[in-house]
């Protein structure tokens, strides 16, 4: 399901920290209306190309052990073309109709995507603060963190084969996260949404995997219908996927998925990186 326009979107702004309609913004992230009033819409957006996305590809492209980052995860930066992607991505957001737009834009605090929903929203030129809340962040990864699958098969061979028995939901590293672990700390987010009342529109800036687990929890997958999506289908930098639900309450309506078509209209490139595609226990 994919849909490319963007005129459909998003609502009310918030202005120097204060919403539109004069709520104040708490700092978790979600202004008071949004907290006292349902949401509507959720816009989903996977940061722009970061400088650990290009040294993980080369580094399972060269076959190599470790992932050669800059810094620790949360402060791996965008690289020039994730720059790009956000500025396109914002030129995008900037033409949705003004009463469309959103009454927040929360972000995960790592780099990469608040330095993505920060260049969109100045691009679109929104006067909209954006906040961030950490349980929006990527994935934990414990000791397996900046290593590729040739890595932990020679380093951890156990924990390899732990991974591959148990498969992506549920397979927890040390001192890291299983997918599970993500969409429980997703559930807390959704479910201020879930008891609000209605007419508000959300925009999350966040990471691959937790795109994937906003469809496990919104739509009631299976734990095979997950990972025989993530199988085959892999988020795009500075992608969108919209949820919907017009009553303000109730189940979400995916109403499109990973759509990249304003990059690629743009002629800024359109980039995959995909994480681990071993997905399912075997």
């Amino acid at each position: 399901m994919r849909q490319g326009k963007d005129g459909d979107f998003l609502k009310d702004i918030s202005v120097n920290g204060d919403s539109a309609n004069g709520d104040s913004v708490h700092d978790g992230g979600l202004t008071e209306a949004v907290q006292e009033a349902g949401a509507v819409e959720l816009l989903l957006i996977r940061h722009g190309e970061s400088e650990g996305n290009v040294a993980a590809t080369e580094a399972r492209a060269a076959g190599v052990e470790v992932i050669d980052v800059p810094a620790r995860d949360a402060d791996v930066d965008l690289s020039a073309t994730g720059r790009d992607q956000a500025k396109a991505l914002g030129t995008a957001l900037g033409r949705i109709a003004e009463e469309f737009r959103p009454d927040a834009v929360v972000s995960s605090p790592y780099a990469r995507a608040r330095q993505t929903a920060e260049i969109a929203v100045e691009t679109a030129g929104w006067p909209l603060q954006v906040r961030t809340d950490e349980r929006l962040r990527d994935r934990e990864l414990g000791i397996l963190d900046r290593l590729t699958r040739l890595g932990v098969e020679n380093r951890y061979p156990e924990e390899s084969e732990r991974r591959d028995w148990l498969g992506k939901l549920y397979y927890r590293p040390p001192g890291g996260e299983s997918w599970a672990d993500v969409a429980l700390r997703l559930r807390s987010v959704l479910a201020e949404l879930n008891n609000l009342g209605m007419g508000h529109r959300v925009m999350l800036v966040c990471h691959d995997a937790v795109i994937m687990l906003f469809r496990y929890v919104l739509e009631g997958l299976s734990e095979e219908e997950l990972l025989d999506l993530a199988a085959k289908e892999s988020i795009l930098n500075a992608s969108m996927t919209r949820f919907v639900r017009p009553s303000g309450v109730g189940p979400w309506k995916l109403e499109s998925f990973n759509v990249a078509d304003h990059l690629a209209e743009q002629g800024v490139a359109v980039t995959v990186h995909a994480g681990d595609t071993s997905a399912r226990p075997h």
